[in-house]
């Protein structure tokens, strides 16, 4: 680094700058000394930063770094995936952030598209939500051509699948459908022959509409997906078609149905080496068993045992959240309130701000946990906070049972007229137009990319 220091420094004598000048608001002043004097040796990013102070060529300071072998990057990476495979997202985080900045802009554009995903995929299971999306459409637009195209009409599949899932968490529900139909749109205009990660994006959209309350394309799209997947050899584009098809049965009401799906994909997950896929499906399983005729609440307690030691290793915190309001669900029905209101809070915790849908799904379970208690005005307050959120989400018709959740703990608590008014809200929500309306339990997680 001696000969980049002496490079630096005559450039800066030549223009009559101090060390502070160089070093601007960003860097230090003792930074720029130990630089010149070859002690310490620069980012690619840093470096070009200084060259336009020096105003000078970049190259001519930049021809001076030594590059990183490929190899090295690639073990990195390696071991970056690893720990974001071992649930050590924030190790993995690290990893990959170093390995960018020592990959450059100019370093092999695989190398930087694998770290990119790296990045975000590793803030996506920290619950940093909004820092990915950032990523994700980073990597989306990298993978356009210059009028703005895909440069593959399917290379960015598993972004556009990662950027739906984002979107779907943070509430943004008619974005994430336009995004997750105009891809879909795009391999249907192409003829591109059913593969895993086209039925994974048609699991994803059966997902959306679901959340969204429109069963019919839901429906539609779970039945296409379990057929174009019955020609594929993939275990995972089957079961995630069959998890699909059980949350639409579910939502419709159909539980015999919904439990024969969801056994299905049990049965073909299980083949597989997803553990957290695996894990998330007993989730959803267990809410199936919950809200079935007769609901077996110690078979899905079993089950978010097997589901909550998976997702403390391999599983994101939304992940997590998922699996402890089921758990809380599971508790009412054993009639353990206290237990039930506490893995709610925990939920709520492990989700922070931002996660609309989720976090109101726990906060109905709150509600309930908390009337249950006897704190009527807490239960009201949880119920309300979930269903505004869920009206935020566009998510219309769980905000309707949300309301009609809520009229059913005032009706309880003795507030005719608070309860009249959400019962309103709730058939607002509906768009229904007669007066009676009949509340529903949170629904399993769809599956996803």
């Amino acid at each position: 680094m001696a000969e980049l220091g002496s490079r630096i420094r005559r450039q800066r004598r030549l223009r009559r700058m101090s060390q502070t000048d160089l070093a601007g608001s960003d860097l230090s002043h003792s930074y720029i000394s130990l630089l010149e004097s070859g002690k310490r040796t620069p980012s690619e990013e840093v470096l070009r930063r200084i060259a336009a102070r020096l105003e000078c060529d970049p190259g001519y300071l930049l021809e001076c770094l030594a590059p990183e072998p490929p190899g090295n990057l690639e073990v990195e990476i390696s071991y970056a995936e690893m720990s974001l495979a071992n649930g050590e997202p924030e190790a993995a985080l690290t990893t990959f952030l170093a390995a960018r900045e020592k990959a450059g802009d100019g370093g092999p554009a695989e190398v930087r598209s694998a770290v990119g995903l790296g990045v975000a995929r590793s803030l996506e299971a920290l619950g940093r939500l909004e820092e990915a999306l950032v990523e994700y459409e980073r990597l989306r637009e990298a993978g356009t051509d210059h009028q703005g195209q895909p440069a593959s009409a399917v290379a960015d599949l598993t972004v556009v699948i990662a950027l739906c899932r984002c979107y779907r968490e943070l509430g943004d529900l008619t974005h994430a459908v336009e995004l997750a139909e105009s891809k879909l749109a795009d391999l249907q205009r192409l003829e591109i022959p059913p593969s895993v990660t086209a039925i994974e994006l048609m699991s994803t959209l059966v997902g959306l509409y679901s959340e969204r309350g429109d069963l019919n394309r839901a429906g539609y799209l779970a039945a296409r997906a379990i057929e174009e997947a019955e020609h594929l050899t993939d275990n995972r584009a089957r079961g995630a078609a069959y998890w699909n098809a059980s949350l639409v049965a579910h939502r419709n009401g159909r539980a015999a149905d919904a439990l024969t799906f969801v056994r299905k994909a049990l049965a073909l997950y299980a083949e597989g080496e997803d553990q957290r896929a695996m894990a998330r499906l007993r989730n959803a399983y267990a809410v199936v068993l919950l809200d079935a005729e007769t609901p077996d609440a110690a078979a899905a307690k079993q089950q978010l045992t097997l589901a909550e030691q998976e997702l403390d290793r391999h599983g994101s915190t939304v992940d997590q959240a998922y699996c402890q309001t089921a758990m809380a669900r599971a508790d009412l029905a054993l009639d353990d309130s206290a237990a039930a209101a506490e893995r709610a809070r925990s939920a709520l915790n492990l989700l922070g701000t931002g996660h609309r849908l989720q976090s109101a799904r726990a906060l109905l379970v709150l509600a309930r946990a908390e009337l249950r208690q006897g704190h009527g005005e807490r239960a009201r307050a949880a119920c309300e906070r979930a269903a505004l959120s869920l009206e935020a989400s566009e998510a219309t018709r769980q905000a309707g049972f949300a309301w009609a959740e809520l009229a059913e703990i005032q009706q309880e608590s003795g507030d005719e007229r608070g309860s009249l008014a959400s019962y309103r809200e709730s058939l607002r929500c509906l768009g229904y137009r007669s007066s009676t309306v009949s509340a529903a339990e949170p629904a399993p997680a769809a599956a996803e990319g």
